[in-house]
């Protein structure tokens, strides 16, 4: 077959690792961090970028900041390219601190977002309360993202309560379990203060992990990118990416970059 401009670029030309799953993906997810995109650049970055990312999360607690036409117009954005979009889980958190449950589940519903965060990174949470709200959110149709570990830092990963919080959320509905490791990647979760992965840590959570595709590292830096897919392999799933940097974190998912380039 002959490759030009209408037919497209040959297959191991647009994925040298041969591996990378389209749409729905089980596996290789991205999870991007949108910190107050203008619409308009929201409405570019979907267009050229959605191909390549799964779920947008409005960071930290920016949902109720947004003009209401202009939330709901993104999300009706991110809806019509067919990623999920959900308020950071520090806004369910805020929720729950204020005994607003309730409305914060009303809005989710009637603004049409597609996925919620339950964590307790900054507050302590039962288990109770953790199971029901994963449990509500699965009866709302959302896709439920959970998340271990607090925001403080010099917090780290203790082995035994992420394995137990693995088993439970997966257990009471979670689709898919975030390891902590905020938007700056330094001194908390999986990294030193300095951002680099802590080995002892990730090889003991490998060898000791049944189902490792039920994790989402959350890995705002390159050199942890490159670390855990070189490491966990290249259709790790990977959140908290700067939306500039998706096509940055797709070349290396298939071996178009220096640093996980492809070679048979």
């Amino acid at each position: 077959m002959e490759y030009t401009a209408r037919a497209g670029w040959q297959p191991l030309l647009r994925d040298p690792s041969g591996q990378r799953q389209s749409k729905p993906r089980t596996i290789g997810k991205t999870m991007v961090i949108d910190k107050g995109m203008g619409i308009q650049a929201f409405d570019d970055f979907l267009a050229i970028s959605s191909p390549y990312v799964d779920m947008i999360k409005l960071g930290f607690g920016t949902s109720p900041l947004y003009p209401l036409p202009v939330l709901q117009r993104k999300i009706e954005l991110a809806k019509a390219y067919q990623v999920i979009i959900y308020p950071g889980g520090t806004f369910l958190e805020v929720a729950v601190q204020k005994d607003e449950i309730e409305a914060f589940f009303d809005m989710v519903g009637s603004l049409g977002f597609t996925g919620i965060e339950v964590s307790d990174g900054t507050i302590e949470m039962s288990r109770e309360l953790r199971n029901q709200l994963i449990e509500k959110g699965r009866n709302m149709g959302l896709t439920v993202l959970t998340e271990y570990g607090k925001k403080l830092l010099g917090s780290k990963i203790e082995i035994e309560p992420l394995l137990s919080t693995i088993h439970q959320d997966v257990e009471f509905g979670a689709d898919l379990v975030i390891v902590e490791g905020r938007d700056s990647g330094k001194g908390v979760g999986l990294y030193d203060e300095n951002g680099d992965c802590i080995e002892d840590t990730l090889d003991e959570i490998i060898q000791r992990l049944k189902k490792p595709d039920m994790l989402m590292w959350e890995a705002p830096l390159k050199n942890q990118q490159v670390h855990l897919l070189k490491t966990l392999g290249l259709q790790v799933n990977l959140g908290n990416i700067a939306m500039e940097e998706v096509y940055s974190l797709e070349c290396l998912r298939r071996g178009l970059r220096s640093d996980t380039i492809v070679l048979n």
